[in-house]
C-alpha cells in the first residue's frame, strides 16, 4: 500500500504510518504482531517511533479499515492487515503462536447453521485454541 492509498482512508501520509504499514505488508509467518512486536521491530530498523505513537497508528489503521484487531484470551491484542479474506485461526496457548487456516467444511457449515436458524452470516471468528505438538524422538 503506498502513500496515496493511505490518503484514500483518509489518513495524512507520515513516517510513522508509512513504516508501520510496511512491517505489517511483510508476507513471512510474521504477519500477526502486538502493537509491542512492531515498536521492538522499528527500534531494530532505526526509527525513533514511540510506542504510544505505534498504538495510535494501529488504532488509526484498524478505524480505516486497514487492520483487524484480534483479542485472544490471553489479552493482547494481535494486529494484521485486513485483506478482505476469510479466514480462521489456530493459537498455541504455550508460545502464542498463531497460524491462519482456510477450511471449506467449516466454512460451508458456519453457512449452514445460520441458514438452519434464520441468520445470514456477515462475516465469522473462529479461534482455535491449541498447543503444538512435539514430535517423539524415533517417530
Amino acid at each position: 500500500m503506498s502513500g496515496a492509498e493511505l490518503k484514500k482512508f483518509g489518513l495524512k501520509v507520515t513516517l510513522p504510518r508509512v513504516k508501520i504499514l510496511e512491517i505489517l505488508e511483510r508476507t513471512d509467518d510474521q504477519h500477526h504482531l502486538t502493537a509491542e512486536d512492531v515498536y521492538k521491530i522499528l527500534l531494530e530498523q532505526g526509527e525513533e517511533v514511540g510506542l504510544a505513537t505505534v498504538y495510535r497508528v494501529l488504532t488509526q489503521f484498524e478505524q480505516a479499515g486497514i487492520v483487524r484487531r484480534l483479542n485472544f484470551e490471553n489479552n493482547i491484542s494481535i494486529f494484521e492487515l485486513d485483506t478482505g479474506d476469510n479466514h480462521d485461526h489456530l493459537v498455541c496457548v504455550k508460545s502464542g503462536r498463531v497460524n491462519e487456516f482456510v477450511d471449506p467444511i467449516i466454512e460451508a457449515r458456519i453457512q449452514e447453521i445460520a441458514k438452519e436458524n434464520g441468520y445470514e452470516v456477515l462475516s465469522h471468528s473462529l479461534v482455535v485454541y491449541c498447543e503444538i505438538k512435539e514430535e517423539k524422538k524415533g517417530r
